[in-house]
């Protein structure tokens, strides 16, 4: 490794910083190191992405025609923005859409009036101006937050409830139809889930299945649907926090004619950083994936998740941010979809008021965009780590330091540190040879080593 180059981020300056390529040199190993060991590879990077949601598109539909454009290619395109590759969209309304909606008529089992034309208004538009920045297919993952209210035991989308046995075929259906006319409109369908966080009873959207209950339904009913229906189109399990993964994860995973069906599982990180939890996972079952598939800031004080809430553009936002990515990705985990992309600058609109952050949010009154800190903090990530990068074993023993290393398909060694103390003095050592780095405090740096 000869050439290195560096990008930081600091608390309380404004721009990235880019330094000048520095030659590589001796190192003092009397100091705390990054050690990198580059002949251990572990999972294969799928890339970074957020959510369409109706929120986030509505908001951009009242924003001025080039602020819009702004925001989209701030996100999906590689040279000017994040490169993002990932997606995520509900089926019919969740929290951050502007009402309960479905798309069937009241009692439709048959499923006769399924109609998802109220998504070619906002989230169909952003999605394919979201492809033309990409300048490639996106993955993207559909996820339901509630069947129709009638399919369910309280007859109500919202405050949990369970889907009644009578209607698993239906709501099974349900899905299929989605893949299909989303396929319609030239979008196709990387994956869904069985249901975002299926342990939560929330006042929006929402619906309770117990391990066993999202087990047998995928095997005995979504599994065979989308087998014969939408062949290419796999399942995510779970889909909601690390503090019980293992547990619900396994009793799935470990049904044989379960797991033929699904493709990995899916973590949030709301109420648990047990970053561990998703290595037990995996050690489990390793032939099987973990993707990130939903965080975001809560903006609110009414959430259990009260205790990890900031406020609107906090420095600890995009550094639970950075500490999560690093986390899960030195676990076994293979990209990370974040929640809404945009929001307005109240953290909405959200037809239950839960207001949260977005990396990108849009101020109505003044016309303009606002990038907050996490937005940068997950370019150190997403601009330099390529889709198809391996994660690298590394080793840190400086307190209050993450990092995380990979290496591209080019041969390229990317290392991210991110160091939430006092400035840190350490050597930066891969493969046996490096480097003295400083990390500013409370700050986020790319180190990019080329094979030259």
């Amino acid at each position: 490794m000869k050439v290195l180059s560096i990008r930081s981020e600091k608390k309380d300056s404004k721009y990235w910083m880019q330094l000048p390529e520095r030659q590589t040199g001796n190192y003092d190993p009397r100091r705390k190191v990054i050690a990198v060991n580059s002949k251990h590879e572990y999972q294969e990077f799928m890339g970074f992405g957020g959510a369409f949601t109706e929120s986030a598109a509505f908001t951009l539909s009242e924003a001025p025609a080039e602020v819009r454009d702004e925001a989209i290619r701030a996100y999906f395109s590689k040279d000017q923005g994040l490169g993002y590759v990932l997606g995520r969209v509900h089926i019919h309304s969740c929290d951050f859409a502007l009402e309960n909606y479905t798309y069937v008529k009241e009692g439709d089992k048959e499923l006769v009036s399924f109609d998802i034309s109220r998504e070619d208004q906002w989230v169909v538009p952003m999605i394919k101006d979201a492809m033309g920045y990409a300048k490639e297919p996106l993955k993207i993952l559909a996820s339901p937050w509630s069947p129709p209210a009638f399919m369910k035991d309280t007859k109500e989308m919202n405050y949990g409830g369970k889907l009644l046995p009578e209607y698993y075929e239906s709501w099974a259906k349900y899905y299929a139809k989605f893949v299909h006319a989303m396929k319609q409109r030239e979008i196709d369908i990387w994956a869904v889930s069985v249901q975002n966080e299926p342990l939560a009873t929330q006042t929006w959207d929402s619906c309770i299945y117990s391990a066993e209950e999202e087990r047998d339904f995928v095997k005995n009913h979504l599994g065979p649907v989308l087998e014969s229906s939408c062949p290419e189109t796999n399942i995510i399990i779970w889909d909601h926090n690390r503090d019980v993964i293992v547990e619900r994860g396994a009793v799935v995973l470990s049904d044989q004619e379960a797991a033929k069906y699904v493709w990995g599982t899916g973590n949030h990180w709301y109420v648990s950083e047990a970053f561990e939890n998703l290595s037990a996972l995996h050690n489990l079952f390793p032939d099987k994936h973990i993707l990130f598939t939903e965080g975001c800031v809560e903006l609110t004080t009414t959430s259990e998740n009260a205790e990890f809430n900031g406020y609107l553009g906090s420095w600890s936002n995009c550094e639970r941010y950075g500490r999560n990515i690093i986390g899960d990705f030195n676990n076994w985990s293979r990209g990370w979809i974040d929640w809404n992309l945009v929001l307005n600058e109240t953290g909405g609109p959200n037809h239950v008021y839960n207001y949260c952050e977005a990396p990108i949010m849009y101020d109505r009154n003044k016309k303009d965009l606002i990038y907050n800190n996490s937005y940068y903090y997950i370019g150190h990530f997403s601009k330099y780590i390529e889709v198809g990068a391996k994660r690298l074993e590394i080793s840190v023993t400086k307190e209050d330091v993450h990092a995380v290393a990979f290496r591209n398909p080019n041969g390229d060694i990317v290392v991210v540190a991110q160091n939430e103390g006092w400035i840190a003095e350490l050597s930066l050592v891969v493969d046996g040879e490096g480097i003295n780095i400083n990390l500013p405090d409370h700050s986020i740096t790319t180190f990019v080593l080329k094979d030259k």
